[in-house]
């Protein structure tokens, strides 16, 4: 089973070479990474060059990170996709052969995982862990969502209900998760381990306006899938977020 890894890249010099090796080192044979870089100004077509196992690279201006993610998925051979943020890794060389065994299952559609935010300048400082726990067809309604660096899918899935929707500038994750898992009813396996270490100042958590926008896409991706939420599903959703959260 090939498993396509996209890492999507913008001025990513800082970060980029520790994802690079995390990719490296993993002991699963066959990987395809694929770097989609959007014109950077700085080092990091430079770093990326001096990994040999990298399978594609393209650069080239995008409309943002989901467009370049939309690139990478469409470019992917793999039968499994998983996508790695530029400034995120792995948690060991074990994370792929055990996301590969784990779709040795033709039942499943999707798997995610647990997931730690790091200190963006000491990736080994643990900052909090997000638990995800398992998936029910309440989850969404409670405010829960998978953390999407942790999430592996089937190209078919993607093949048979599209893409990140570009549309969305901060919840086209979110909107991709509901209209797989909840309209969609795909089936998802969750794997209770922390896999990936994230660098803290997501998208959408970097200031309150951001905030205050996510919420009102998080409203909108309900309505792009014809779902109708609970009236206090989308105010559970950060508090949810926060309580996932075990400070270390």
């Amino acid at each position: 089973m090939k498993v396509s890894i996209i890492t999507a890249t913008f001025n990513s010099e800082a970060t980029i070479r520790n994802t690079m090796n995390c990719i490296r080192e993993q002991d699963y044979a066959n990987i395809e990474h694929i770097i989609v870089d959007g014109l950077s100004q700085d080092g990091t077509l430079k770093i990326v060059g001096d990994f040999p196992h990298v399978a594609k690279v393209i650069s080239e201006k995008d409309k943002g990170i989901y467009d370049a993610m939309n690139k990478g998925i469409s470019l992917a051979g793999g039968e499994v996709i998983g996508i790695l943020n530029s400034d995120d890794v792995y948690v060991n060389n074990h994370v792929v052969s055990t996301i590969a065994s784990v779709f040795e299952n033709e039942q499943v559609d999707l798997c995610y995982a647990d997931l730690q935010y790091v200190q963006h300048q000491n990736i080994n400082k643990v900052v909090r862990t997000w638990k995800s726990g398992h998936f029910s067809k309440r989850s969404f309604y409670l405010g829960w969502m998978p953390p999407h660096p942790t999430v592996f899918v089937r190209r078919e899935v993607y093949e048979k209900f599209g893409l990140f929707n570009t549309s969305l500038k901060s919840a086209a994750d979110y909107e991709m998760m509901l209209r797989f898992l909840l309209k969609n009813k795909i089936t998802a396996y969750y794997i209770p381990h922390v896999l990936v270490k994230m660098s803290t100042g997501g998208m959408s958590n970097a200031s309150v306006w951001n905030r205050i926008r996510a919420n009102r896409e998080d409203r909108l991706a309900w309505k792009l899938n014809g779902l109708r939420p609970y009236f206090f599903t989308l105010y559970l959703k950060p508090l949810r977020k926060i309580s996932q959260f075990i400070i270390r």
